[in-house]
């Protein structure tokens, strides 16, 4: 499928993703003007909280974007308020320097005409100072405006909305054409940003500052004004259309997320479509929301209501048990915990066991006559190892493993998701860690290594859900019991198939397979 093909098909999505960008962005910025602006002011005249002021806000500007996020999310959860305080925190040292440089070097000759004519300090700072600094200010404007654009692409990795959702869900899938779907709009949006606020400072400079005639400068004025008030109309548009699109009104919403993986984004949406369908319940959808201490955190706050994890994982990431190969053992202490410890309900595991497995290409299985986990002890010391972060931060992940089966890699690096793989086609790595379910693996021809020391515990989908939602919506626990006997290893591996290597979305495979087995109408 060519570019051109994907937009064709997709444009109602990426256009939607475009307006909530744009929302996001314009909020985002309008909030720093206001804070930054008159900070800079302030430290104008307050001297000795200039560089501490300053230095705080250079110190922001200094953490990297992802930390960042990490940091908002136990303090304000999921979604657009943390990234709009992320993008907000990022905006503000621009302003705020070029709000305090601007009134800074304003001639002290003219600030003493002013006075001399009688003006008051306030009147020199709104009729004088201001006025005069307008250029240097909107500069900053400009530079924070810009660079919001390209931030907030970060916001659809904890829950929030944008062409960000393209770019990632693009990456873990290895989906260039959706990698460009989100990211040629969000630089062009880049571009026309950049262009609106440079309009904008053109138009506060002061007429004696500007080149040519009197009547060309009234002609220019009166095009930048025309354009500004266009794009003032176009975005006041653009957050009414979002606020009455993003309105649930008195319906009964339960909020579904999944963590940032393929299978993850095809079982959500078959849990929402398979509820929607046969109850009066809307699903708010949060795909691709994170890993699993993002939704994890998610769930605990109340943010989200429901998603599916996975009963290994929980078993020893959350509760810290040993590793054990007994399914039912498992599963009940699994239960058991969540209920005692959070108060969330675990739901009948489903038939899929996505448990973590290590795959090489047939070419390394063959010069190093690889079968199972075990036959690594003598090739591992020359081998590089391309692991997921969260494998490799796991108790029950990498260290565990190096330990269980006796040996040591050569070197590892640490990947997000979908690049693994593509680092192992390019042999720029041995071996991987994957899930068994993975549409990849079979995309990449991989070889998957025998688990034969069981190392890995049992890691069946279990839907878990807040004990307060599912009082509130007890009638989907038939349904989503359905749905999971109709999920095996087998079917989950085909339908990431059809997503990683066939270019389909998770919610068209998702809906077809419904479809296909006769749990929703066609």
């Amino acid at each position: 499928m060519s570019f051109i093909q994907y937009v064709q098909e997709n444009y109602p999505q990426i256009l939607g993703l475009l307006v909530d960008h744009i929302r996001l962005t314009a909020i985002s910025v309008g909030l720093a003007i206001l804070i930054g602006v008159p900070l800079g002011i302030i430290i104008a005249y307050a001297k000795k909280i200039s560089k501490p002021v300053l230095a705080v806000a250079n110190v922001i500007q200094a953490i990297p974007s992802m930390a960042l996020l990490g940091f908002l999310i136990p303090l304000l959860g999921i979604g657009s308020v943390p990234a709009v305080v992320a993008v907000v925190l990022y905006s503000l040292l621009p302003i705020i320097k070029n709000t305090y440089t601007g009134i800074e070097n304003i001639n002290a000759e003219t600030l003493e005409a002013a006075k001399g004519i009688g003006l008051t300090p306030f009147q020199v700072l709104t009729k004088v100072q201001i006025p005069l600094a307008l250029p240097i200010i909107m500069a900053g404007v400009r530079v924070a405006s810009v660079t919001a654009v390209g931030l907030m692409t970060m916001a659809s990795f904890i829950g929030a909305d944008g062409l960000g959702f393209l770019v990632f869900s693009g990456i873990r899938t290895v989906n260039n054409n959706q990698i460009l779907g989100g990211a040629i709009p969000a630089c062009l949006l880049a571009l026309f940003v950049d262009f609106l606020f440079g309009t904008v400072e053109k138009l506060v400079t002061p007429v004696s500052l500007q080149k040519g005639s009197s009547e060309n400068k009234k002609k220019q004025r009166n095009r930048q004004r025309t354009i500004l008030g266009a794009t003032a109309a176009a975005i006041a548009a653009v957050m009414v259309f979002a606020a009455v699109s993003n309105s649930s009104g008195d319906s009964r919403t339960i909020t579904v997320a999944g963590k940032d993986f393929t299978e993850q984004g095809i079982v959500v949406n078959m849990i929402a479509d398979v509820i929607e369908e046969n109850t009066d319940i809307e699903v708010n959808r949060k795909v691709d929301l994170g890993g699993t201490q993002i939704c994890f955190e998610a769930i605990k706050n109340g943010d989200i209501d429901m998603y599916v994890e996975y009963t290994g994982t929980a078993y020893g990431d959350f509760f810290k048990h040993p590793g054990i190969s007994d399914m039912d053992k498992v599963y009940q202490t699994v239960k058991t915990e969540f209920k005692d410890k959070y108060n969330i309900e675990v739901l009948k595991q489903m038939k899929f066991n996505n448990t973590f497995v290590l795959g090489v290409s047939q070419e390394t299985a063959d010069k190093y006559g690889l079968e199972s986990i075990s036959d690594l002890k003598n090739a591992a010391g020359q081998m590089k190892a391309g692991m997921t972060y969260e494998f490799v931060n796991r108790d029950d992940g990498l260290e565990g493993l190096q330990e269980k089966y006796g040996f040591q890699f050569g070197d590892v690096l640490t990947f997000d998701g979908a690049p693994r793989y593509t680092a192992l086609s390019n042999k720029e790595v041995d071996v991987i860690d994957a899930y068994a379910t993975d549409g990849l693996i079979k995309k990449f021809s991989l070889k998957v290594l025998k688990d034969d020391q069981n190392y890995f515990p049992p890691y069946y989908a279990i839907p878990i859900i807040r004990s307060e939602a599912l009082r509130e919506y007890p009638e989907i626990v038939p349904l989503l019991e359905e749905l999971g006997e109709h999920l095996t290893d087998e079917v989950m591996t085909d339908l990431n198939y059809q997503v990683d290597e066939l270019q389909r979305t998770p919610r068209e495979v998702a809906k077809e397979f419904l479809q296909s087995e006769g749990l929703i109408s066609k």
